[in-house]
């Protein structure tokens, strides 16, 4: 997938990765699980016109996707405007949340291959 060839290319978002305790975890949940935390994440930390915190709203550590939100700039409406060319200060669209939870779930799907855990 293009986007994320090209976030492989920042030096910034390609230092991310799952570590053992995250796969585990997506291991012990399950990719359906993943699924459903990325989508509610998403919808409620991200999608508002007006996210609250925007910019600092998501964790650097502590949860699988928040991992892949920051290796996949999909963490803030700052990034997602720069990486995604959707604008801020709107609130997404459905399209636009599913291409986000797609883009997210395609880097753990690929963090997990690398990692051959399931």
């Amino acid at each position: 997938m293009y986007i994320l060839d090209r976030l492989l290319k920042s030096k910034f978002r390609s230092r991310f990765k799952l570590r053992a305790n995250e796969l585990e975890y997506i291991k012990n949940k399950g990719l359906d699980t993943i699924y459903s935390h990325t989508c509610d994440f998403i919808k409620d930390r991200i999608a508002p016109a007006e996210p609250i915190n925007d910019g600092k709203q998501t964790p650097m550590k502590g949860h699988p996707v928040f991992i892949a939100q920051h290796a996949t700039a999909t963490c803030c409406r700052g990034c997602i405007e720069k990486w995604h060319k959707i604008p801020k200060h709107r609130e997404l669209t459905q399209s636009e949340q599913e291409y986000l939870v797609f883009i997210i779930m395609e880097w753990i799907k690929r963090q997990i291959n690398s990692n051959s855990i399931l």
